[in-house]
């Protein structure tokens, strides 16, 4: 019976010792630090990750985050500088870098937000008031947004806080202005294509009228060279022909006699009316161009055909 109520005994007191034993016994992560507190007041910040002890029953532990933590804020509605409404939808992100101060403020994270998000809304709006609405959405939306970091972060350092950043999410504007807007830019777009394209029709035609001029001027001096060529093919022909006609004048008159009849009969349906005893045919009767009742004397080159008068009326040939 006794050595029962030993061992059970001894199964209390190890039991209250370890209980002790977790009780007095805290454990910080990497991402923690630690505020140990005695009836409320901070008596210990621990900041190194690891094992540490406290007093039982009359500390406890509070752990604050160190990592970076995210802050979703609600859309909010602002009036930029030209008037324009705005719906702009932000978020930030921030550390804890004084615990004690931090608890001592906001006491937890939630809290945190809510004063947080109420320091960003208010700075976001005074800030966005300055700048246009080309200024917010495209030519210094990091500056602005890096402006609003800066002032965020000045009033949040009261509260332990260390504010990383600040972003705008979206900047649009009300549903209610937004088809009137897109028409607008949809006008200005057309005005822009229109202007480009009468450019470029003032473009493309004064291209054709220098291709035209050039055009011309070409072509003027091809004929004018095509004169000059075509004068001095005529000039070396006139020379070659006098040049023959000097060296034998029979065979250039008989020559010339040919290119005469090619020219003449080059058509079936030629047909000329000429005398028989005409200059034109002398060459049909003799292969000197003489009438055949004259010989050549002496036997000798003959000399030119003599025009004989027509014996009796002038008669008709048809030569087809």
């Amino acid at each position: 019976m006794n050595g029962n109520v030993w061992k059970m005994g001894g199964l209390i007191l190890v039991a209250a010792a370890l209980i002790l034993a977790y009780a007095s016994t805290f454990i910080v992560y990497q991402t923690q630090s630690a505020l140990v507190l005695r009836f409320g007041g901070v008596r210990k910040v621990v900041m190194e990750p690891g094992l540490y002890f406290k007093v039982p029953m009359v500390e406890n532990v509070v752990y604050v985050d160190k990592r970076v933590l995210d802050l979703d804020l609600s859309e909010q509605e602002v009036i930029a500088a030209d008037q324009k409404r705005l719906v702009v939808d932000a978020f930030t992100r921030y550390r804890i870098t004084d615990p004690v101060r931090f608890y001592q403020t906001v006491n937890n994270v939630a809290g945190a937000n809510l004063r947080l998000g109420n320091i960003v809304n208010s700075t976001a709006r005074a800030v966005l008031a300055d700048a246009t609405f080309t200024d917010i959405v495209r030519e210094q939306r990091a500056r602005l947004m890096r402006s609003i970091r800066d002032d965020v972060n000045t009033q949040a350092q009261g509260f332990g806080i260390t504010v990383v950043d600040v972003r705008l999410r979206r900047v649009d504007l009300p549903q209610a202005n937004s088809q009137a807007v897109y028409q607008r830019m949809q006008t200005e777009r057309q005005r822009e294509a229109a202007d480009i394209r009468a450019n470029g029709s003032q473009i493309a035609q004064s291209i054709r009228a220098r291709a035209d001029r050039d055009v011309t001027v070409i072509k003027a001096d091809a004929d004018r060279r095509a004169q000059e060529l075509r004068g001095e093919g005529d000039a070396e022909s006139n020379r070659v022909f006098a040049d023959a006609y000097g060296r034998d004048p029979d065979f250039f008159a008989f020559y010339r006699s040919m290119q005469a009849y090619e020219t003449s009969l080059q058509a079936s349906d030629t047909r000329l009316v000429l005398a028989p005893e005409t200059d034109f045919f002398r060459y049909f009767g003799n292969a000197f161009g003489r009438n055949s009742n004259s010989a050549p004397a002496g036997g000798g080159r003959p000399s030119a055909p003599q025009q004989q008068p027509a014996p009796g009326p002038q008669s008709g040939l048809a030569t087809p």
